[in-house]
């Protein structure tokens, strides 16, 4: 099972992935996260990204996808590739070739949860923290899982305390994930 946490930058994806893994392991779940592969780049990231830069970050995360899910039972993905497609084309437009693998690669996922904004990205070092580029993100996003009918959960803007329930509930209620919890 492959469950995923999308949306911009700075809203809480990484979060809930420690809360959830840590959940799972609490349940004897062999579970594995995927961080996010962007702050591994050789290249710029954010607005000063390349297409170069972009490409590694896509295929890097498809590749921890794939080496994660080899070995365990559950993987959560601080992140999905629609997410870093995003990035992509917001900087170098869109890009027919790594748009249809991103779509194709959204089929792996068993579960989406899209992570409202909050306020303010804090700076962290990595993340840009222009408030109108973390917005740009997360509305190109929005747009993507409307045009290509990705389905996804919308986690709700304000419960933020009740998010891991939230998730836990409906991993819990995929059917190939009712025996986690």
């Amino acid at each position: 099972m492959k469950v995923a946490f999308i949306g911009t930058h700075g809203v809480g994806k990484t979060t809930l992935c420690y809360d959830l893994a840590a959940a799972l392991k609490r349940q004897a779940v062999h579970v594995d996260m995927v961080k996010e592969v962007a702050r591994l780049a050789p290249l710029p990231i954010n607005r000063q990204t390349s297409l170069d830069a972009q490409t590694w970050i896509l295929a890097t995360q498809i590749a921890e996808e794939i080496r994660s899910a080899a070995h365990h039972q559950v993987v959560v993905c601080d992140r999905s590739v629609l997410d870093n497609y995003a990035y992509m084309a917001l900087a170098c437009g869109r890009q027919p070739v790594f748009e249809r693998l991103a779509v194709h690669w959204m089929k792996s996922y068993d579960v989406l949860f899209k992570v409202p904004i909050a306020g303010p990205p804090s700076a962290d070092g990595i993340r840009d923290t222009d408030e109108f580029f973390m917005r740009a993100i997360d509305q190109l996003v929005d747009q993507l899982l409307e045009e290509k009918h990705i389905p996804f959960y919308r986690l709700p803007q304000g419960e933020r305390d009740r998010w891991i329930e939230i998730v836990k509930d409906h991993v819990r209620a995929h059917p190939e994930s009712a025996r986690l919890f």
